[in-house]
């Protein structure tokens, strides 16, 4: 299993001192996590270099005497693929949710909270079987330590716990998409290709790579118009390649549209005009 995020943080003091040893287990405390949505129930789309920031809500019900500090003691919600004892990968939360206290009893304590998680393809995504469905779990953890070592002893103790299955999000590669028509300009009942070009985020690669076999909707915008209407449906080729030919009718604009797959994020290009004469 992938070293989870949250575990990193809180053994940095350690990993200072260059000690590797495992650190002393303590008892945790038990949380409920609830009404938990992710990036407001909306796949996560990540291309190949900028961070994407997923607003988190939810709802803890905590012991009344656990104070989270967010300094040695967390709580928060965290995205894992794979099963909760063997994640295959893992995204953790800021650290530093923002709550707010809406019930109280003598044992417990609720509030309504909000965080966000930072979806970073250089530093999160790792290969093609991270663009799936990811499970949402709620974590706690807590980390004690003394690096003074005048006395001639260092300790450490951290305690770590996770509730899974707390929600569902997909994470998609994001794609591209583009549109050329020509010959421009063109006499009226002539032929025109239109031409394109659907890639989408290689996060193993760093770059955006050709989807094939894929449909993609030609459509077209009048220049009067405001409406884009479906002219064919057109299927990538090598390295993404779409062409296709139409007869020139009027004055207007050319685009692709690619309604996305169960990996991949929707795209659109930018309308292409064509000149009709």
């Amino acid at each position: 299993m992938r070293k989870l995020a949250i575990g990193a943080a809180l053994t940095g003091a350690l990993a200072l001192t260059g000690l590797a040893a495992p650190l002393a287990q303590a008892a945790t405390p038990e949380l409920v996590f609830s009404g938990v949505t992710v990036n407001k129930g909306k796949a996560i789309v990540v291309g190949t270099t900028a961070a994407v920031k997923v607003p988190v809500t939810y709802t803890l019900t905590r012991p009344a005497d656990l104070v989270v500090d967010g300094k040695t003691t967390f709580a928060g919600i965290m995205l894992y693929r794979g099963k909760l004892a063997d994640m295959e990968n893992d995204i953790d939360g800021t650290l530093a949710p923002t709550c707010r206290t809406t019930a109280t009893t003598d044992t417990t304590v609720t509030e309504s909270c909000s965080d966000t998680i930072t979806v970073d393809p250089e530093d999160n995504l790792y290969e093609t079987a991270d663009a799936t469905t990811w499970n949402v779990a709620g974590f706690y953890a807590h980390s004690t330590y003394d690096l003074d070592d005048s006395d001639d002893k260092i300790s450490a103790s951290s305690d770590f716990a996770a509730w899974g299955n707390k929600g569902k999000v997909k994470i998609q590669r994001a794609a591209r998409l583009t549109a050329n028509a020509s010959p421009e300009p063109v006499k009226k009942g002539r032929t025109i290709t239109v031409t394109g070009k659907l890639t989408r985020a290689d996060w193993e690669r760093g770059t955006y790579t050709g989807y094939v076999s894929q449909p993609a909707k030609l459509q077209f915008r009048a220049k009067s118009s405001s409406t884009y209407t479906t002219v064919k449906t057109v299927t990538t080729g090598k390295g993404g390649a779409l062409t296709t030919t139409v007869k020139a009718a009027q004055d207007g604009y050319f685009r692709y549209v690619f309604a996305g797959t169960a990996t991949t994020g929707a795209a659109t290009a930018a309308g292409d005009f064509i000149d009709v004469k």
